[in-house]
């Protein structure tokens, strides 16, 4: 029978007390901390790598593969998935921006024609030609006009760029050891949101919904920008770019309890008037560069002002949770003009995005500081002030271990033990 004696009762005390797992940074009730990465095509991929592998190297405390929750938003659902399977900033700008032998992901995965929709196109434009010409006829001055462009217009590929490749190359990627293209088996929670077509409405694909779908397949409906890609047919339903109804959709993350969210938003309206004083620029007024430049204006100025909107709302919704957003700057000409089919721009970019991020880390640190410290993460000033701090340092840097608990311990020995991987695989890359 259990001791119900007085000293027992100490005893048992005594027990719990030894027990008592160590205070970690964190405290005993550990934060839970996440990550929402919004859209922006390839440029914004870039962008959100540049910035998060600043964030990793600012940040003491803070382990981008062992997060509570990633969300990802059509380009941000790459980087968000690779997170989740373990692959790190450091790995990311190998395979996914750098030129050298690691790289795996090349400008014409995106740019291969969509053969099969223009097929389809094919095939049914003689019945299209043959309606709209007797609407034609029936009325050749008036409503058989419009009539018969409308029924031509069917003939339009939905999209140019066959997106299939991109759900191979990461089903590839995601199928080596350690790593899961299963929502149901990865250790941490991955969402992806994408729009259905039919309804308007975003579907979530996670642990919660439609977990029996591929992780590539549910990147793949999410990054699929109506007019580049054809919408993604799962199980009869059409699905197209996640951005369309939501820039970040953070209220994903809030909703699993997480009390401190990270959010990356790479696109930003292009402040034309105040880049004009750091120097000349490709045109002087954004109309002169044509219809993509004015509808890329457009597009960022909708996307931006509607996720402002919403960030006010969701620190109402969730008053208890801190949500930290970063951003490229507006006068940035740059991130407008980019050539992102180019791996040495593409380079350039991601150091203009370590180098943005370090400075909006300088400029909110007083106030970010006690913030971050509320969830046992810490900055690092010592590299923060040091201006020759570069992407090369950041990549090849493995960070120390520190003794203040045996849970940081363990989470410092794995981030060593990744790093080190990371050489090892480098240096076998170069000697075959």
């Amino acid at each position: 029978m259990p001791d119900t004696s007085a000293s027992g009762r100490d005893e048992r005390a005594r027990t719990r007390k030894r027990a008592k797992p160590p205070a970690t940074a964190r405290g005993a009730s550990r934060s839970k901390v996440g990550l929402a990465l919004a859209g922006g095509g390839p440029l914004g991929g870039i962008y959100e790598v540049g910035a998060l592998l600043a964030l990793a190297d600012s940040l003491d405390g803070l382990d981008f593969n062992d997060l509570d929750v990633y969300v990802g938003v059509s380009s941000g659902g790459f980087v968000a998935a690779a997170l989740a399977n373990g692959i790190s900033p450091a790995q990311m700008y190998r395979l996914f921006i750098d030129d050298g032998v690691d790289a795996a992901l090349k400008p014409d995965l995106f740019l291969k024609p969509a053969f099969a929709e223009f097929g389809r196109c094919l095939a049914a434009l003689p019945g299209l030609a043959a309606r709209a010409t007797l609407q034609y006829l029936r009325d050749p001055f008036h409503r058989g006009v419009i009539e018969s462009f409308a029924t031509l217009a069917k003939a339009i590929p939905t999209g140019m760029f066959d997106n299939t490749a991109i759900d191979a190359f990461l089903a590839r990627l995601f199928a080596a050891p350690g790593r899961s293209n299963d929502f149901r088996t990865l250790p941490r929670k991955l969402f992806l949101v994408a729009t259905n077509l039919d309804t308007g409405n975003s579907v979530t694909f996670g642990p919660h919904q439609h977990a029996h779908v591929p992780i590539s397949r549910a990147i793949q409906a999410s990054s699929a920008l109506p007019g580049l890609f054809p919408p993604v047919v799962i199980e009869g339903e059409h699905y197209v770019d996640g951005a369309l109804n939501k820039t970040l959709h953070a209220s994903v993350a809030l909703d699993e309890g997480v009390t401190l969210l990270l959010c990356v938003n790479p696109l930003v309206p292009f402040d034309a008037s105040a880049a004009i004083h750091r120097g000349p620029l490709t045109v002087d007024k954004l109309n002169q560069g044509g219809l993509p430049l004015v509808l890329g204006q457009a597009f960022r100025a909708i996307i931006h002002s509607r996720m402002h909107v919403g960030m006010e709302k969701y620190r109402r919704q969730y008053p208890d949770a801190t949500i930290l957003l970063f951003e490229p700057d507006r006068e940035d000409p740059d991130m407008f003009f980019a050539n992102i089919l180019s791996y040495r721009q593409r380079k350039r970019l991601c150091a203009m995005a370590f180098a943005k991020t370090r400075q909006n880390l300088v400029a909110r640190a007083r106030t970010m500081a006690s913030v971050l410290r509320q969830h046992g993460i810490a900055i690092r000033h010592d590299r923060l002030v040091d201006p020759a701090r570069t992407v090369a340092a950041a990549l090849n840097d493995p960070r120390p271990l520190r003794a203040d608990s045996a849970h940081q311990n363990v989470r410092d020995t794995k981030r060593e033990l990744r790093h080190t991987l990371d050489q090892l695989e480098r240096a076998v890359a170069s000697a075959r």
